[in-house]
């Protein structure tokens, strides 16, 4: 028998809740709180502007780098089985989204 993963694509728009520190605690998706329950990885891509041929005002600041979290959380305080989360917020952006699950 062999295991398989299940991954679902969405950029949904999530509330993502973090520590003093700046490390994400929780995330609210579709109603449900998902807890953190690992240690969370943390990294930033790049847009590709040359493509996107976005422009913004001299000034701005960094317009290209995306940050970037996979967690593993799971509903409220509960022994759910672990799903991965991966989050994105773009440069110019406030709203973090999820950009897929994972079952795992």
């Amino acid at each position: 028998m062999t295991a398989t993963v299940s991954e679902t694509t969405l950029d949904a728009r999530v509330d993502v809740r973090f520590t003093a520190a700046g490390t994400p605690l929780a995330v609210r998706y579709d109603g449900r709180v998902w807890a953190v329950a690992a240690e969370p990885v943390h990294w930033f891509t790049r847009d590709s502007w040359w493509e996107t041929q976005r422009t913004v005002p001299v000034g701005v600041g960094n317009v290209v780098d995306i940050e970037r979290w996979r967690l593993q959380v799971r509903l409220g305080a509960s022994t759910s089985a672990l799903r991965t989360f991966e989050l994105r917020r773009d440069p110019l952006s406030e709203q973090w989204l999820l950009e897929f699950i994972t079952d795992s």
